[in-house]
């Protein structure tokens, strides 16, 4: 069903487990046990935090200075899984992936990359990262505690499993790089314009104390705006038309876009840029709780036939004018000296209320809210960045566990109102959530009733004598379960089983023990076996598919990979 891609994952996952449940296979406390998992609870916490990045443009700023300006998607990729690949070796990747979501989503879009092309490896990259280190990965940790508590080895070091990660975190980098042209869909957002779509003008001005005084447009990242486009600058009475992307911006710089909604709304979010209406700042309310909308005005609206200024648009509507589209028709001239006309269709900032108040108004001919276009707190982006430098700290020294460290940054991105707890509330998505607690339970169902320790001891049984054959074994049945089942139940579950292998041929555990972290931790083919895979499934617009068209021949490269390298260092 999965596979059909008809019926939404989360009611999937959730049927199936309703069926496992109501069958006696589990019991609802083992079926709901996924709901109370430590990371899941991460996840949730962790969506919260992102909410305040995004809302005070800390996520922007990430971005930029991490992402930069690549002129294709194989440098993208690049620009995208090397960090992530360096941050994920010694952090959890669920929180590093949480985080670059939302940052690779506004760069794609600025980038003019279908974003399709970026999740799936970035979370690949973070899981190639985890393999490196004995703490890239919960996994790691458990296969390291059980090898200490059950046999007399000592354990692996810090670094010592990168000898094999290292080779496949190169290996898998570069597949991804050479083959995503290919094998990654070239998808659209579906909410992607179309070619007819209405244009506004709108006119901005660099503000005084703008970062992006003396850069040019190219820096500045005003040059390839997504479905918008600079059409002149206006300095000290001059205008400066086909501007070249070599021009340096000055304060006080008037730049005249013209574009589609969604473009110009992130003009407006855009730190350093401030709508040129003076009647903008005469509003009551703080801009951090104004919303966008767009009305079409009607026959009867007194402002027809009037300019914006002579209309007093502000005073009678407590609403402020930001651009203006007019049929297709390119308008000139500064905003407030435009003459409206009937069908002209405005973007107007004001308080959440306005929709409400002029909803059934015989002045506009429809009233409609931007969705997701609040003006970031842009005051508190440093303080948002420390949360999160904190956050990661306390998490990556141990200090606290990752779940008690995502909640104290939650609870300070509330209370110092990096975010508000309506906008934290409607950023998790718990469609995510639901797929991951309904997996977690599948797991418990394969491991509680034997099923799955079955297949492992079955098919490893059919290696023999031959210590390379039972560990290709081993890291495929490994790698199968963690397609199905969680990462850490498939590496609990293979664990004693190779144990019992390793003592019958007489050889050393250790191989056996490098293969089940790789295995454990090498999910590409399916959305449901990696918390990372499921948490870009949506926001790339996957289906079931796209991950088995890529991940199957990764999975297979990388097993041959670490079976093949894997007792030359650790030998048996």
């Amino acid at each position: 069903m999965l596979v059909h891609g008809r019926i939404a994952p989360d009611l999937i996952m959730v049927g199936a487990l309703t069926v496992l449940m109501v069958s006696g296979v589990l019991s609802p406390a083992d079926a709901l046990s996924g709901l109370s998992n430590p990371g899941l609870a991460t996840v949730g916490v962790l969506y919260v935090v992102v909410a305040g990045l995004v809302d005070t443009g800390g996520i922007h700023a990430i971005g930029t200075r991490l992402l930069g300006q690549p002129k294709t998607v194989a440098a993208a990729q690049a620009r995208l899984m090397l960090p992530v690949i360096g941050l994920s070796a010694f952090l959890n990747n669920t929180p590093v992936v949480a985080m670059l979501v939302p940052v690779v989503e506004d760069w794609a879009k600025r980038c003019r990359i279908p974003v399709s092309k970026l999740m799936i490896p970035l979370s690949y990259a973070a899981i190639f990262g985890g393999v490196c280190t004995i703490i890239g990965t919960s996994t790691n940790l458990i296969v390291n505690g059980m090898l200490i508590a059950e046999t007399e080895y000592a354990g692996l070091g810090f670094f010592e499993i990168g000898m094999v990660g290292a080779p496949l975190a190169i290996t898998g980098l570069a597949f991804v790089l050479l083959s995503s042209r290919w094998l990654l869909p070239d998808r659209s957002s579906p909410l992607r314009q179309p070619e007819e779509a209405r244009e506004y003008t709108l006119e901005m001005l660099v503000d005084g104390s703008s970062p992006l005084i003396g850069r040019n447009l190219e820096e500045s990242g005003l040059r390839n705006l997504p479905q918008a486009f600079l059409a002149e600058i206006e300095r000290g009475g001059t205008v400066l038309p086909a501007v070249s992307p070599h021009v340096r911006l000055q304060a006080g710089d008037r730049l005249l876009f013209v574009g589609v909604v969604e473009s110009l709304v992130d003009l407006v979010r855009l730190r350093g840029l401030v709508p040129a209406p003076d009647q903008l700042f005469k509003l009551d309310a703080p801009r951090a709780e104004r919303r966008f909308f767009e009305v079409v005005l009607s026959a009867s609206c007194p402002v027809v036939g009037k300019t914006i200024r002579e209309g007093e648009f502000r005073t009678r509507y407590d609403a402020v004018v930001i651009a203006v589209a007019r049929n297709g028709e390119r308008i000139r001239g500064k905003l407030g000296e435009i003459r409206l006309r009937l069908g002209d269709t405005l973007l107007i900032e004001s308080r959440p209320s306005f929709i409400r108040r002029q909803r059934n108004s015989r002045d506009f001919l429809l009233v409609s809210e931007v969705r997701d276009a609040t003006v970031p707190r842009h005051d508190r982006a440093a303080l948002s960045l420390a949360i999160l430098v904190g956050m990661v700290a306390l998490a990556a020294f141990e200090i606290l566990s990752m779940l008690e460290a995502a909640m104290i940054a939650a609870g300070l991105m509330i209370l110092t109102r990096c975010t508000d707890t309506a906008t934290a509330r409607a950023r998790i998505d718990w469609s995510v959530l639901t797929v991951i607690g309904a997996s977690l339970g599948l797991g418990q169902a394969l491991e509680s009733s034997g099923a799955a320790a079955s297949i492992a001891s079955w098919w490893i049984g059919l290696a023999g004598a031959s210590p390379w054959l039972a560990l290709l074994a081993v890291y495929a049945i490994c790698s199968l379960f963690t397609e199905v089942i969680t990462n850490n139940a498939a590496a609990v579950l293979v664990f004693p089983i190779a144990a019992a292998t390793a003592e019958t041929l007489g050889v050393s555990l250790l191989p056996f023990v490098v293969a089940i972290m790789m295995a454990a931790s090498a999910s590409f083919a399916t959305p449901i076996g990696y918390q990372t895979n499921l948490m870009v499934y949506g926001p790339g617009g996957y289906r079931f598919t796209d991950y088995a068209r890529i991940g199957i021949p990764l999975n297979i490269l990388l097993g041959i990979v670490t079976v093949a390298l894997t007792p030359f260092i650790w030998p048996f």
